[in-house]
């Protein structure tokens, strides 16, 4: 029988603003215990919310990821498999979305999501905006850590490495790529810097749409790619137990010796089973 929310259950929803009963799917539906005894936590003047509740299962200790099961040595291969089932997971819409962090000189750090355009034994490649926050931040302080997580997967992917900018003619090649839409919208966006308004974007859109309606639209100075070259790779899998699997490639630097518990990998990498 299908769940109907009560009354009180959707006054809780309105601590998180106003959801039409139409919007409220067969999802929420299915998990309405869950939200009942979250919701019932919080407080009617928005203070203070206990999450202590909110927990999934992972795999179970059955389903653990040994060192055996390993499809390469090699860190980007093993990479491209475990991207491969992303990609073919139905429940994953964008396999290649990768939180980027960053850090200034001074070692404030930032994060936000991008889409990973590429990758290689050279590295992972994506594209942004060179006067954006993390373009400034990687200016003064060349490195960046990514981060894929695949919930339905239970599985994470962690990569840390220095960074820098790829040829300009890669850039241009991969400008020229995409949408025209999109590269307009690139021109447009001097991304990271206040604007009065959407409409003020709307209408430089709505000029630069007329300008280039008829000719190519010429990549931004101010535009590009980075490459992240990595020296650290970490492949993690849940596990209900909290027993996480982690298993981490780093590279050797000269002269450098094999560690404890470190086991030889291939092209110059080592790995390592760590404590979840």
């Amino acid at each position: 029988m299908r769940r109907i929310l009560s009354a009180s259950l959707l006054r809780h929803f309105s601590l998180f603003g106003r959801i039409p009963l139409c919007r409220i799917g067969p999802t929420v539906q299915k998990r309405s215990p869950f939200y009942l005894n979250f919701c019932n936590k919080t407080t009617s003047n928005g203070g203070d919310m206990d999450l202590s509740n909110m927990r999934k299962k992972y795999k179970g200790d059955e389903e653990c990821f040994e060192e055996s099961q390993l499809v390469s040595l090699d860190p980007i291969k093993e990479f491209g498999n475990w991207f491969d089932k992303a990609t073919k997971c139905p429940e994953i819409g964008e396999a290649n979305a990768m939180c980027i962090a960053t850090a200034s000189k001074d070692g404030r750090p930032s994060a936000r999501m991008v889409l990973l355009k590429g990758y290689s034994h050279e590295g992972f490649r994506f594209f942004t905006n060179y006067e954006s926050r993390k373009g400034t931040e990687l200016e003064s302080n060349p490195y960046a850590c990514l981060v894929f997580y695949w919930e339905p997967l239970n599985r994470q992917i962690r990569i840390e490495g220095s960074v820098e900018r790829i040829p300009y003619q890669s850039s241009c090649d991969y400008f020229h790529s995409r949408p025209k839409s999109s590269q307009i919208g690139a021109v447009v966006s001097r991304q990271s810097t206040p604007v009065p308004n959407r409409d003020y974007l709307r209408q430089k859109n709505a000029e630069l749409e007329e300008k280039y309606k008829d000719t190519e639209v010429p990549m931004p100075d101010y535009w590009g790619g980075y490459m992240v070259k990595p020296h650290l790779i970490e492949f993690w899998q849940g596990q209900t137990n909290r027993l996480h699997d982690r298993i981490v490639f780093t590279k050797l630097k000269d002269g450098e010796k094999l560690g404890e518990f470190q086991h030889e990998a291939e092209g110059g990498w080592v790995y390592q089973r760590l404590s979840p």
